[in-house]
């Protein structure tokens, strides 16, 4: 059953790079006041990692709370 979470994170791992290393463009991204411009791969890379650690968190999370 381990094995489908490891093929299905390599996949996506896999699908994420590819997407990150076609947008090399610059972006410009409003953060509050602030305007900051840099390679949307860089954009793209930190949702992903901020996203994938809400996930982790978040799964961990939910499987302490079943096991009480």
């Amino acid at each position: 059953m381990a094995k489908w979470k490891l093929w299905t994170t390599l996949a996506l791992a896999l699908l994420v790079a590819i997407v990150v290393l076609q947008n090399t463009d610059p972006a410009k991204t409003r953060v509050l006041w602030a305007t900051i411009e840099m390679p949307r791969f860089v954009l793209l890379l930190t949702c992903a990692l901020v996203g994938g650690l809400f996930g982790f968190v978040l799964g961990r999370r939910s499987k302490g709370a079943k096991a009480k």
